[in-house]
């Protein structure tokens, strides 16, 4: 069995260092998605995803290469923005700066709520590392600019 507060800490420093960190980019698994990869010790991170104002995704850990826990997400920008790339640009900056607020409590995506000027991030999720799922939403002065649902939790297979 894998050792879940490893496995939220590992994803903290993940995620903070790839989206939300502008990580590197690695070669793509899947033609047409861009991806990002973290690696320490035995424990690897990979997010993949394709679109920009639309991006669809998953995120897998592998722990000495098996696969041990995934969240697909899949969401974007408001349709009434779709083509404004520089408010999409920043409206990802802030998503950025909100998902960097990542804790070890919920690994998932960012904090319940978090704001920085004219925008609100706002997270709600239920269950836990295990198996969640939540909605979260961007609002720019007041009005929904961003939503994304997420799923997720433990891969377990037949053999321990």
């Amino acid at each position: 069995m894998i050792n879940l507060d490893e496995l939220a800490k590992f994803l903290v420093k993940a995620k903070t260092q790839t989206y939300a960190g502008d990580g590197k980019e690695v070669p793509a698994q899947r033609p047409g998605f861009k991806e990002l990869e973290f690696i320490e010790g035995d424990w690897e991170y990979r997010d993949s995803y394709s679109g920009f104002f639309f991006a669809p995704g998953q995120e897998v850990v592998r722990y000495k290469v098996k696969p041990v826990w995934a969240m697909a997400y899949s969401g974007g920008m408001n349709e009434k923005y779709h083509g404004d790339v520089d408010f999409a640009k920043k409206t990802f900056g802030f998503l950025k700066e909100a998902l960097k607020q990542v804790h070890e409590s919920r690994p998932f995506r960012g904090p319940e709520y978090f704001e920085q000027g004219d925008f609100e991030y706002i997270d709600k999720s239920m269950g836990d590392i295990r198996s969640f799922k939540g909605i979260e939403r961007i609002l720019y002065k007041g009005e929904e600019v961003f939503r994304q649902d997420y799923i997720g939790g433990l891969i377990l297979s037949k053999q321990a």
